[in-house]
């Protein structure tokens, strides 16, 4: 199972708010982060990049 560390970009700002994140939900300007445990995070943003080979996703914050 590929799980993801999910970084929320501002500015020139890279912060890492979750980790093994299994499911990521897009709506409207919010995303839903949600853990491999079933915990959730959702957080204000757009998805800007997903890349399994580095394991990671970032989220450009609104």
């Amino acid at each position: 199972m590929c799980e993801l560390n999910v970084f929320l970009l501002r500015g020139d700002e890279r912060e890492r708010i979750m980790d093994s994140v299994a499911r990521i939900l897009v709506e409207g300007d919010s995303v839903q982060l949600t853990g491999i445990l079933g915990d959730q995070m959702t957080v204000e943003g757009s998805v800007k990049e997903v890349n399994f080979s580095r394991g990671e996703a970032l989220i450009l914050a609104n």
